[in-house]
Order: structure tokens, then sequence, then C-alpha cells
């Protein structure tokens, strides 16, 4: 009798479970989980060093730490011959054209200046690029010469022999030949590539640098186009292509 009971019982409420509507419990189709994307690239530290400034400090300073070899602070840098412009307002012409370039592309850019009115020595410069981890410090000069018939650009070096260049000889040389390349791709003349040990700029430095010294304001016709924001833009697209380059080779 108990079991007849319980029989029942457990026919009610299975009748009654199938009375009880499902709301919610249709099946729902879940959207595909998202191909994993490839990781972007970390950023990558520039430091734009626009060469000289308006004033330039005669006082000394070291020519590399520990040395007694001194050399002035920083000088003004020369001056065109057909524009009269001044090298150092050429430099951040220029400089603050890489900068937005680069920036549009996505690196981290660190600036030693971004007005004429400083003074900040080559050794602060260095300095500088070393306390921001700067993965590339590109310097921004213009050249000059007794000879008025020489034009191209020229870029420079920390020597690879030289004990406090050693180390970062083998990126900014690397970095130098993307440059050329890229430079020449896009029919400016360059003179070469030239290790120094006598910089202080290069002597200070603890991560890889490069001087682009961009033509000669000695020469007229090249003075003009260093004054002229088109061909100021394409150096400094050179510049980035040339990032970009040896950045990928990096990986």
């Amino acid at each position: 009798m108990k079991k007849l009971r319980l029989f029942v019982l457990l026919l009610i409420l299975v009748t009654l479970s199938s009375l009880i509507p499902t709301y919610g419990l249709e099946p729902i189709d879940l959207p595909e989980p998202p191909a994993p994307s490839e990781p972007e690239k970390p950023s990558f530290i520039v430091c734009i060093d626009p060469g000289h400034q308006a004033k330039g400090d005669g006082k000394s300073e070291a020519v590399a730490p520990g040395s007694g070899q001194r050399k002035a602070r920083v000088s003004s840098g020369t001056a065109g011959v057909a524009t009269k412009k001044a090298e150092y307002v050429v430099n951040l012409e220029a400089s603050m054209i890489l900068k937005q370039l680069l920036e549009e592309k996505g690196y981290t850019v660190y600036m030693t200046r971004e007005s004429h009115d400083v003074n900040i020595s080559n050794a602060e410069r260095a300095e500088f690029a070393n306390q921001k981890g700067a993965q590339m410090t590109i310097r921004i000069h213009c050249d000059s010469i007794g000879n008025s018939g020489k034009t191209g650009a020229t870029l420079l070096v920390p020597s690879k022999t030289s004990k406090y260049t050693s180390g970062i000889y083998e990126k900014s040389n690397a970095y130098a030949e993307c440059l050329k390349t890229a430079l020449k791709e896009k029919g400016v003349k360059v003179n070469g590539i030239f290790e120094r040990g006598d910089m202080t700029g290069f002597n200070w430095s603890r991560v890889p640098v490069v001087i682009f010294e961009m033509g000669f304001m000695s020469n007229y016709n090249e003075d003009r186009m260093l004054s002229d924001p088109s061909y100021q833009h394409k150096l400094m697209e050179a510049v980035v292509e040339a990032l970009d380059m040896y950045r990928d080779n990096e990986q």
C-alpha cells in the first residue's frame, strides 16, 4: 500500500513538472569567439635632438665620462649662405616634422628641445636620451664647409673602437645603413657613413645614436632646399622609413 502511494505521488510530480513552462530555456546560438589577433609591437622609443640652440655656451665639459679632455658645452651652429637662417632654426623645423611623423606611426618620441631659448650641453642631451631609455637617438644637424660646391647628406656614428662607444656602435651603424638606403631611394645624395670618436654627444651616450647632417648650408642651392618645408618633410620621411626598416630587422 505504501509502495502504491509512493508510485502515485511520483506520477503526480512527473505530470506537474511537464506542465511547468520552460521560459528562457531555449537553446541560444553563441557567437564564435574572435580569432586571436597578433600581439601589437611594443612602442619604440626615439629621442630627437635638434642640434644647437640660439646662444652657444663656451664653458667646457668633459668630452667623455672621466676624460681630462674638454670641449665647449654647445655651439649655436652655422647659418645659411643664401637664406641667412641659423642652423639651429632649420634643425628644429625638421625635428618637429619628424616628431609628428613618428607619433602618427605610434612611436614614443622625446625631444631634447622644442624651443631655441635653452641651454643644454651635448653631454646633457646624451644623458637625457639615456634616461628616457631611447632605442635610437637621432641628432638633426646641417653641415657647412669652406668649399661652397660641396653638397649632400652625411651620417655620423660612434666609433667602434672607442672604449666609450664600442657597445653602441653596431646598432647605431645598422640604423645609419638603413637611413642611407632610405635617403638614396628618395634621390638624396649621401656622402657616406663616418665614425667619430671625438664627439661629446656620442661618448656620453649609452643608447644607439646617429647624427644626420641633412646637407650643406654653405652651398647656395642646398641651403635654400634645407629651409623648404617640403624638402624637410622628404628628409624626415626617410628617417621614419629607415626606423621602420631598422625596427623590423631587429625583431
